[in-house]
């Protein structure tokens, strides 16, 4: 199964692809990794700059709604908001999103994929209490 995620933040290392199938239960050769930059211009309104990036993909309807996604989000949490937003509008759901923790175990710090959280169960859990 192609999984494909779509990055806009940091790079990923061949160690986050592999720590990423693992955790997706694929082979990291599974992972088709689009890059995109997220930089936005905070003196402009956020919305067209997220559609931008999300466009800058040429995926069509069909391939937004079926397609196996996760997402690398932005670090600006506005940004993360609205691509969340309109990628729901796209999808019909909520994709799944990397979660990074720092790994002290040297003189270097490392970021490893910590988890893959699907917002899409989270939501369906979150309405099941309301």
């Amino acid at each position: 199964m192609k999984i494909k995620l779509l990055n806009f933040s940091h790079p990923l290392t061949e160690e986050n692809l592999k720590e990423t199938a693992a955790l997706l239960g694929c082979e990291a050769a599974d992972i088709e990794v689009a890059e995109v930059p997220s930089r936005v211009d905070l003196d402009m309104p956020l919305e067209p700059q997220v559609a931008s990036m999300l466009n800058s993909f040429g995926m069509d309807p069909r391939e937004w709604q079926t397609l196996p996604l996760v997402v690398h989000l932005p670090s600006l949490s506005a940004s993360a908001a609205v691509l969340l937003a309109q990628m729901h509008g796209l999808c019909g759901w909520f994709p799944s999103v990397l979660r990074f923790a720092p790994e002290n175990s040297g003189p270097l710090t490392r970021y490893a994929v910590a988890e893959v959280i699907n917002l899409q169960a989270v939501r369906e859990g979150a309405r099941a209490v309301r």
